[in-house]
């Protein structure tokens, strides 16, 4: 059973991705990452790994063994270090295409749960590096010490160059399948509300983590702006390994994150941009 939108009559639907066509992901609302990207993690990103099929966005990871075209062993990037690609994955993103700033965002989602396993829906700004650029986290679930957790998270910026400053609430994920046995089994909705004072993230409708705005002013290398009154992007992914997804289990491949739909409310002075006119700056974890 996929989960039922929890919105009520305040909310205008704006834009969604309902995933009711075959192929691809919409190319006018979805972009790819490519490669080693972030966090030491032990997935190629690639468009391969993303497709849609019988209404659902699928992103799936895959034990694959191959050469890294990136290699150098002399490259400062980890990632080009690897001489070998050991797993494959996707990480699509609305960045360049479609934006929102303040409303609501919903993510009805089923997640995989294996060892390893660090899926992820989570939203990023532009304009400055990362962290000042803005992160908020609807929904990680990984291992912390081996134990699973579903984390809700929002970073800003420090006085130090990528060095964040988090407000984290990590959630058991015992919380969860002790009402419910079979939760992995299920679709579940993440949701984010964003408005001028804070920012809300729920699961199925429980009130995970409320981040207040008048704390995330970035430090000096974000110009102490506050990135969370600027317009953010979407990001869907499923990472593997790297810094906290833990011990990839590898009898577990294919692993299969799917997502129903995602889904932008507005209301009152709330806004959401389909341009790819932005500030250019890198940004991400």
């Amino acid at each position: 059973m996929k989960a039922q939108t929890m919105t009520t009559g305040e909310w205008r639907l704006v834009w969604s991705d309902e995933f009711d066509y075959n192929g691809r992901p919409d190319p006018a609302t979805w972009n790819y990452e490519e490669g080693f990207v972030r966090n030491h993690e032990d997935q190629w990103y690639q468009a391969d790994n993303a497709f849609v099929e019988d209404g659902l966005l699928v992103i799936e990871a895959r034990r694959e063994q191959r050469p890294n075209p990136t290699y150098n062993p002399d490259a400062h990037h980890w990632g080009a270090q690897r001489p070998t690609i050991d797993y494959t994955s996707a990480c699509i993103t609305t960045q360049g295409k479609r934006y929102f700033r303040y409303g609501r965002l919903e993510v009805s989602a089923r997640i995989p749960t294996a060892g390893g396993a660090w899926p992820a829906i989570w939203t990023l700004g532009e304009g400055m590096p990362w962290p000042s650029c803005g992160e908020v986290d609807l929904m990680e679930y990984y291992r912390i010490k081996g134990v699973p957790h579903i984390l809700a998270n929002a970073a800003w910026g420090s006085d130090r160059r990528f060095e964040a400053v988090w407000n984290s609430r990590r959630v058991p994920f015992t919380h969860f399948t002790k009402r419910d046995p079979d939760w992995a089994q299920r679709f579940h909705l993440w949701h984010m509300d964003w408005d001028e004072q804070r920012i809300s993230l729920y699961l199925d409708d429980e009130l995970l983590n409320e981040i207040p705005l008048s704390q995330t002013v970035n430090g000096r290398i974000g110009r102490h702006t506050n990135p969370f009154e600027g317009q953010q992007y979407v990001l869907l992914n499923l990472a593997l390994g790297g810094d906290n997804g833990g011990e990839i289990d590898d009898t577990a491949f294919p692993m299969r994150y799917e997502i129903d739909y995602v889904r932008i409310y507005d209301y009152e002075n709330s806004s959401w941009s389909t341009s790819t006119e932005r500030s250019s700056g890198k940004s991400g974890r």
